[in-house]
C-alpha cells in the first residue's frame, strides 16, 4: 500500500478538539482489543493500527494507556444504575446486581485490565484511585437519598459506606465470582444495613 493510500485510510482529527467520528473509531478499538487478548494484546499502536488513527492523536486525547482504558470502561459503565425506589435496601440490592452483571457481561474483563496496569504503572494507579474515589462519590447518591427518607443514620458518610459493596464486588471480580444469587445480595445488603450485632448484647 502507498504512503498515500495510507493516508486515505487513516481518520483525520481535528487537533485538540475530538473528532466524534475518530473518537469512537478509538474507543471502539480499544475495546475490542481487550475483549479478544485482554491486557497482553493492549497498546497505543495496536489500536492505532486498528482504528486507523495516528498514535500523536491517540496520545494528545489521552496521554496515558491508563487513561485511555478508563475511557473504554466509561463508555460501557454509563448504563450501570443508581436506582431510586424509595427502599435503601432494594436500591443498593439493585445497584450491586446490576455492577455485578455488567461485569459478567464483559465490562469486567476491562476493569480487571486497568486494575492490572495500576499494580506496575504509577500513573495507572493514580486514575484508578481517582476513578475509585468518584464513584464512591456518585454511587452515595443512593444512601444519600436513604438518609434523607429518614432510613440511613445522618452520620454515616455515603461514599465511605458504598466503599463496602464496591470492594465486595470487586473481590468477586478478581477472583472470578460473579455469580453472585439474588439471595447473597441481600444477606450482603442486610448484613450493612441492619448490622450484624445481636441486639442488647453488652460489650466484652
Amino acid at each position: 500500500m502507498s504512503v498515500k493510500n495510507q493516508g486515505e485510510n487513516r481518520r483525520t482529527s481535528i487537533g485538540s478538539q475530538r473528532n466524534p467520528a475518530s473518537e469512537e473509531a478509538i474507543l471502539k478499538a480499544a475495546q475490542d482489543i481487550l475483549l479478544e487478548g485482554g491486557l497482553p494484546a493492549f497498546s497505543i499502536e495496536a489500536v492505532a493500527r486498528r482504528a486507523k488513527a495516528g498514535k500523536p492523536t491517540i496520545y494528545r486525547w489521552w496521554p496515558s494507556k491508563a487513561a485511555l482504558l478508563l475511557d473504554v470502561y466509561h463508555r460501557q459503565k454509563d448504563g450501570v444504575p443508581h436506582p431510586d425506589t424509595g427502599d435503601i435496601r432494594k436500591d443498593l440490592s439493585q445497584f450491586l446486581a446490576g455492577l455485578l452483571g455488567f461485569w459478567r457481561d464483559g465490562g469486567g474483563a476491562i476493569f480487571r485490565s486497568i486494575i492490572a496496569e495500576a499494580q506496575s504503572d504509577p500513573t495507572a494507579l493514580q486514575a484508578l484511585q481517582a476513578y475509585a474515589m468518584s464513584r464512591c462519590r456518585q454511587s452515595g447518591v443512593i444512601l444519600q437519598r436513604g438518609q434523607a427518607r429518614g432510613e440511613v443514620r445522618a452520620d454515616i458518610d455515603p461514599a465511605l459506606l458504598i466503599e463496602l459493596f464496591s470492594s465486595f464486588a470487586w473481590n468477586r471480580l478478581l477472583t472470578s465470582r460473579l455469580d453472585v444469587s439474588r439471595d447473597e445480595i441481600e444477606q450482603i445488603v442486610s448484613a450493612v444495613v441492619d448490622g450484624v450485632a445481636l441486639r442488647n448484647q453488652p460489650r466484652q
